[in-house]
């Protein structure tokens, strides 16, 4: 395992910023970030983690820093935001604890399945098994809540309506339960310094993923969802069991929004550790 800090890992041309914090001998947890966020997102859960004795890694994700952010949207399959964060695992040097929130618990779902032998244990925020997301489409009300993630496959467009109508797009993150603290760090730590088209273009690499990375999960997993969430229903929460094969917990945080890791820092970093504790 790699004892020193890493604040930079890279792959191929791409460069990632990494925050890494905690005791460099602790168990190392790798935390991924969503939409519309970057690892800062993952602060306050960080803080309360390193003092539980664990180390933690978090990285900028495709996209979402300067020099790791291709413009093709071929570059956002899942597939190659999988081999990103593989990367890391293999730069660390050692099987790690995986958390993953929003798109960041759907790339987490993914390496677990494909590369269980880097992962000691998963634990996936708010984003349900991308099969349990899948039936949920056709079998609940969750197609109406995804409604967005068409919105944004035009080229372009929704960056011109955001920028020619910032408030529309503000009161949309709002809606969803994030504070006026939290857009404005969308609006400086995204908008005005990578842009939106490398986030959006992770909704637009969704017609390019493949089934690869909807494999049955091995390791010891705990799922963490919200009721209070207005882009995830519960049909998707409730199947995931069905894909798991490991060790599995769920927890339902009852009237938190989607942010989870923002809004019940402490309640999250207590089922992260618990999870740790006991894969």
């Amino acid at each position: 395992m790699a004892h020193e800090r890493i604040n930079e890992f890279r792959r191929g041309e791409l460069r990632f910023p990494v925050v890494d914090s905690g005791p460099l001998d602790g168990p190392v947890a790798v935390l991924l970030h969503g939409f519309p966020q970057t690892a800062k997102s993952w602060s306050k859960v960080a803080e309360i983690l390193n003092a539980q004795g664990i180390r933690t890694v978090v990285p900028n994700q495709r996209g979402y820093a300067p020099g790791a952010a291709p413009k093709r949207r071929w570059a956002y399959r899942n597939s190659e935001l999988v081999a990103d964060i593989r990367e890391l695992i293999a730069r660390i040097g050692a099987p790690v604890h995986v958390v993953g929130h929003d798109w960041g618990a759907n790339v987490a779902w993914s390496v677990a399945g494909l590369h269980p032998d880097h992962v000691r244990s998963l634990t996936a925020v708010s984003v349900p098994h991308a099969a349990a997301f899948v039936r949920a489409i056709v079998t609940s009300d969750q197609a109406r809540r995804s409604w967005y993630m068409l919105a944004f496959q035009p080229p372009k467009v929704p960056e011109l309506l955001v920028r020619l109508r910032p408030g529309y797009f503000d009161g949309m993150l709002k809606s969803t339960g994030m504070t006026d603290e939290m857009v404005a760090e969308v609006h400086s730590d995204i908008i005005e310094t990578v842009g939106l088209t490398g986030p959006l273009n992770w909704y637009r690499g969704l017609p390019f993923a493949s089934s690869r990375g909807m494999k049955r999960i091995k390791v010891p997993t705990t799922y963490v969802w919200s009721d209070g969430d207005t882009a995830l229903g519960s049909k998707g929460a409730y199947l995931t069991e069905r894909y798991v094969d490991g060790p599995y917990r769920f927890e339902v945080f009852s009237g938190a929004s989607h942010w989870i890791p923002d809004e019940r820092p402490a309640d999250l970093a207590r089922v992260i550790v618990e999870t740790i504790k006991s894969s």
